[in-house]
């Protein structure tokens, strides 16, 4: 068997069967520069082609399983996977049973969430920015497992809930479904503008789908993409960003 390659990255620390695994990459370990610095996956953000290939080809080198890359559009949409899916279909989140292939999300600022069943036979990623949480992304992903009670999740780096800065229209939408969503938002200075905590949101809504194991992010400074520049990209923050991916296969 072919020796993988190691990159740079958060292996997540939880409880996942034996031949589950994950990675969630940061900007090191990659070709791209400028606005792009380090290991860039997303190809729609005006970096180099070339350099962004040689990443991603240093990913699938790391994982030693194909990445499958999503066309995420802030949706709802899980699309399964097998060998044989191409890259750039449209969903926000994927699921697959097989080998040989990576559930893939691409992030700059929105939360990326890993799923695995307790028997290691399935696996998921879904993006989470706040519209696709509040769409239902999270619970469409969870329902995709045949127990959603016997799934566990991983949330991922993203914006901080002292960085997240929305308007009341956002806030509103979380209240109106869930009135203890209120607890997740705080004033900011400007009226109102109010600060948000992604992964707190998402705790929630994955709890009330069933999901009772939930690890990874809890909001704290070294989770926030917009708060670390040498560590992790961040669309708020530069404007111009190249995009991390948060990774789960199985054997």
């Amino acid at each position: 068997m072919k020796k993988q390659e190691t990159l740079p990255g958060w292996r997540p620390d939880w409880p996942v069967p034996q031949g589950v695994h994950a990675l969630c990459t940061t900007r090191a370990g990659g070709v791209s520069l400028g606005a792009w610095q380090g290991l860039n996956l997303g190809t729609h953000v005006g970096d180099r082609p070339d350099h962004v290939a040689e990443n991603r080809a240093r990913l699938h080198r790391a994982l030693g399983v194909r990445p499958v890359f999503l066309t995420q559009v802030h949706g709802t949409q899980v699309l399964s996977l097998d060998p044989a899916t191409v890259d750039d279909t449209v969903a926000d989140a994927c699921i697959t049973a097989h080998a040989g292939v990576a559930c893939t999300i691409m992030v700059a600022d929105c939360l990326p969430v890993l799923f695995a069943d307790l028997s290691g036979q399935r696996v998921a990623a879904a993006h989470a920015g706040w519209r696709g949480l509040a769409a239902g992304v999270l619970e469409r992903t969870a329902q995709a497992f045949e127990s959603p009670e016997r799934t566990i999740a991983w949330l991922g780096p993203c914006i901080g809930p002292d960085a997240f800065e929305v308007g009341e229209e956002v806030r509103a939408v979380f209240v109106a479904a869930a009135p203890n969503a209120e607890r997740h938002f705080r004033p900011a200075d400007a009226p109102g503008k109010w600060w948000a905590d992604l992964p707190g949101l998402a705790r929630d809504r994955l709890q009330a789908a069933g999901v009772g194991q939930v690890y990874g992010n809890d909001g704290s400074a070294p989770w926030c993409t917009a708060g670390n520049p040498s560590v992790f990209f961040s669309h708020r923050r530069d404007g111009v960003s190249g995009r991390l991916a948060a990774c789960i296969w199985r054997d």
